[in-house]
């Protein structure tokens, strides 16, 4: 592997503060056309992409992702002022975004099986081919100079986004994904050494 294209997975951040310039047609194809090639289960490519530019439906499907997740953040017993707090950043974050993926998984072309134990090993190697797409996704956005930030807030209300884009139930959504020309520039998160993740023919167990 080159030393320019490892420089390219160091250097992307996720990026969440964008400046309010739009991104061409161009771009946004060259990028969900690096997720369209990305490795899929049986070749199946589960992957479903919803882009949402339109300011209306942003601000829609913010507002209905944040009552679901105030709902769950009153039930782990969270402060209301706390709350407010969190659900008024996380709304303008998703609405300021000038890009809105929709990042969804089917099962349309995967194996089907009678067991339980098939069936749900097919939904998780489709929900790692989605992971895989979108990962294309953020690389390549990088590589055009556009910041990108990954949120999984879909998967904790995937009824309320289904209802708001109406998305048919036989598509799940699996992640939301932001787009935009980067306004900050988030400095590099710690990450563990080869030697904490890697472990050679067996198990190393820690003493």
């Amino acid at each position: 592997m080159s030393l320019n294209l490892l420089n390219v997975f160091r250097n992307r951040r996720s990026v969440k503060e964008y400046l309010p310039k739009e991104v061409s047609k161009e771009v946004l194809f060259r990028i969900l056309e690096a997720g369209r090639w990305a490795p899929s289960a049986h070749n199946a490519q589960p992957w479903r992409f919803i882009v949402i530019q339109d300011s209306a439906t942003k601000q829609r499907l913010a507002k209905a992702m944040a009552s679901r997740w105030n709902e769950d953040m009153g039930k782990n017993g969270v402060p209301k002022e706390q709350r407010e707090s969190l659900i008024k950043a996380s709304v303008e974050r998703f609405e300021n975004a000038p890009i809105i993926i929709i990042a969804c998984s089917t099962m349309e072309n995967m194996d089907e099986y009678l067991d339980d134990r098939r069936k749900k090993n097919e939904y998780v190697m489709a929900v790692q081919s989605v992971a895989a797409a979108i990962e294309n996704m953020l690389l390549a956005a990088h590589g055009e100079g556009i910041g990108s930030c990954w949120f999984c807030a879909p998967l904790f209300c995937q009824d309320v986004v289904r209802k708001v884009l109406k998305i048919p139930q036989y598509v799940d959504p699996q992640a939301l994904i932001t787009l935009g020309y980067p306004a900050e520039k988030p400095k590099s998160p710690p990450r563990k050494s080869l030697e904490e993740i890697v472990h050679q023919n067996l198990w190393r167990h820690k003493t």
